[in-house]
């Protein structure tokens, strides 16, 4: 890092400006992302801030008040929502999403109560469960049919020589696949029907030898994975961001197949762009006629949306690599639609906290991305949120994307305006449910810090959304009846 300035001096003496701005370019992706000192800075910071909410006793999920069992639900009245009515702690902003449940990480089994990542599945009779990643594993419950999460178990994490709060969960049919940072975990696959006879008086403490039904760690140099990523369609599974960053592999895609969950095999992967931080691998279906029909991955690689050719996983071909202004730390995004993808929602961790490019106030940028040719995608504009805080995790369901935004709680983004106007301009808020009213006086209407919600989960056909929180619990939230 010391080197940097006289670096861009030399490059300045030697090349023009548009030039001279792509060294620039290149010597920070240099400095910054392939080295890791990046990656390295946000993780020693999410540290930094969680020992301190930990030294708080923010961790300790039993301080929190339970819903409860017997209200039917809480409708969002004038901007907020609450279930302790007069104490602020329990008093949640909200628009357009009424709170049906809460279960604290205690109630769902974890001695920690740390969440991160969550996934569902539906039951081929409607029966709706979703699995809710801790620090010290997988927590399972059914959300009923009003609304209620029934705790049904939980799955311990597969190591024990350490435990991490990264561990994130996909869905493969009945199945959901569970990585996590914990060296030497592995992939668990473990199957959802099991909990189709569980008594709820009784939930069970399944066990890695004998209720796994399917792991994998190969090629995983130590055992550990940023993120899993699923494509149902060609069965395959893929884990990114597992370290070391020098490993063979550099730490960028590795897929598995899952055509028999029970022994998942290695299929090949690529460390070409270095770092993944995730991806979203589907059958290509849009505009571009060169690559209809074939097996992308749409990477987020820290500065950059890669996009990969994955179509013969033996010889992996990076089709284009694309930055744009404040690239802070490229983190995830999701195809507007997968049955036509001309669109991409992609978000960036850092940008807010580095205050660079258009999220220099703290403000969360969603940048929308015209991906016609994959060749040559093209960032066409954008969404600046109403509150400060810092984006995470989203999904697109019908043309409205979730998103998990840590102590902005989820919100709600109206995308549909998009393919004609690609700007984002005709953007709009339609719902959110600040799950952290912690913050809610300070200046911007929340705080831009690595505290709050990690995941959701948005694709029951009951229009569940089941909300994943590092520090409280779970949280049961559905469209207002007026909705949007």
């Amino acid at each position: 890092m010391k080197h940097t300035g006289a670096l861009l001096a030399l490059v300045a003496l030697a090349i023009p400006s548009s030039a001279k701005e792509m060294a620039a370019d290149q010597v920070r992706k240099a400095e910054l992302f392939e080295s890791g000192v990046r990656h390295a800075q946000i993780m020693a910071l999410k540290k930094q801030t969680w020992d301190a909410l930990e030294a708080q006793g923010v961790y300790d999920s039993t301080q929190y008040k339970s819903f409860d069992q017997k209200q039917d639900f809480v409708a969002c009245k004038d901007g907020v929502a609450s279930y302790v009515p007069g104490d602020p702690m329990y008093t949640f902003k909200c628009s357009n999403l009424d709170l049906y449940d809460f279960k604290t990480h205690a109630e769902l089994g974890s001695g920690f109560g740390r969440g991160a990542g969550s996934w569902g599945w539906t039951s081929p009779d409607g029966r709706e469960f979703v699995a809710i990643a801790q620090l010290d594993g997988t927590a399972f419950a059914e959300v009923s049919k009003s609304g209620k999460l029934i705790y049904l178990g939980r799955l311990p994490q597969y190591t024990t020589a350490e435990t991490s709060l990264w561990r994130e969960i996909k869905g493969y049919h009945s199945y959901v696949v569970i990585g996590s940072e914990a060296v030497d975990h592995g992939i668990q696959i473990f199957d959802l029907r099991k909990l189709l006879t569980v008594d709820p008086a009784k939930p069970v403490k399944f066990t890695n030898e004998k209720d796994l039904d399917g792991f994998w760690t190969e090629k995983l140099p130590l055992g550990r994975s940023h993120n899993v990523v699923v494509n149902e369609e060609r069965n395959y599974g893929v884990a990114t961001g597992f370290q070391p960053r020098n490993g063979p592999l550099r730490a960028g895609l590795v897929f598995f197949d899952l055509t028999d969950p029970t022994n998942p095999k290695t299929l090949g992967g690529t460390g070409e762009d270095g770092y993944v931080h995730d991806a979203q691998c589907i059958v290509y279906r849009g505009p571009d006629a060169k690559y209809y029909g074939k097996d992308i991955c749409y990477g987020y690689d820290e500065d950059t949306i890669t996009i990969y050719d994955v179509t013969d996983l033996q010889h992996i071909t990076i089709i284009s690599n694309t930055s744009y202004e404040g690239a802070s730390f490229t983190h995830q995004g999701w195809v507007l639609d997968p049955e036509w993808q001309q669109f991409l929602i992609s978000d960036d961790e850092y940008d807010e906290v580095d205050e660079r490019g258009l999220a220099s106030a703290g403000y969360p940028i969603s940048y929308i991305w015209d991906i016609s040719s994959l060749e040559a995608p093209k960032q066409t504009g954008y969404y600046k949120h109403l509150r400060k805080g810092i984006d995470h995790n989203q999904f697109v369901k019908d043309g409205f994307t979730y998103q998990s935004n840590y102590a902005l709680g989820i919100s709600i983004l109206d995308l549909r305006s998009v393919p004609s106007d690609p700007t984002g301009k005709g953007i709009k808020e339609v719902a959110y449910f600040d799950i952290h009213p912690e913050d809610d006086n300070m200046e911007g209407g929340g705080n831009v810090t690595f505290t709050g919600t990690w995941s959701h989960y948005p694709f029951f056909p009951s229009g569940y959304i089941v909300i994943n929180t590092m520090d409280r619990g779970a949280f049961v939230v559905k469209k207002s009846p007026e909705g949007w």
